[in-house]
């Protein structure tokens, strides 16, 4: 099992199939937050996000003092996508049985991307350099 660490990185959207031929993979930029104060803080206090947010281990969400709709994917132990909600500030959302990860975007983000149920994601985290 991968231990996740705050930091960017990168989300990868492979639409490719036989149903969307001519598809081909979206890179996104990603913020990841994986400790326990920055999966509280969130997206709170932000205008808006370039690219995404994953908070991991996180099973539900919730848009209390958001600024902005949000567009909320629930992602399971290998990044398969079980479901995918829109959000509006103020609103709890209800925990997803097999939840792991979830991914946070501006709302409209996920269907211009093509996330939604059943597609399996790639998520790499940014390497850190050596001196």
């Amino acid at each position: 099992m991968r231990t996740w660490r705050d930091g960017d990185g990168t989300l990868t959207v492979d639409t490719k199939s036989e149903a969307e031929p001519g598809a081909r993979a979206r890179e996104v930029p990603l913020r990841i937050a994986a400790s326990y104060r920055a999966r509280t803080k969130g997206l709170l206090g932000r205008d808006g996000i370039e690219g995404a947010m994953m908070l991991t281990p996180c099973g539900s969400v919730h848009t209390f003092r958001m600024r902005f709709p949000i567009d909320v994917a629930y992602l399971d132990r290998k990044f398969r996508v079980l479901a995918v909600t829109t959000m509006k500030p103020g609103r709890l959302g209800l925990p997803r049985l097999r939840a792991r990860h979830v991914v946070e975007a501006e709302a409209g983000a996920m269907e211009r991307w093509g996330v939604r149920p059943g597609v399996r994601l790639e998520l790499k985290a940014a390497s850190a350099t050596a001196p």
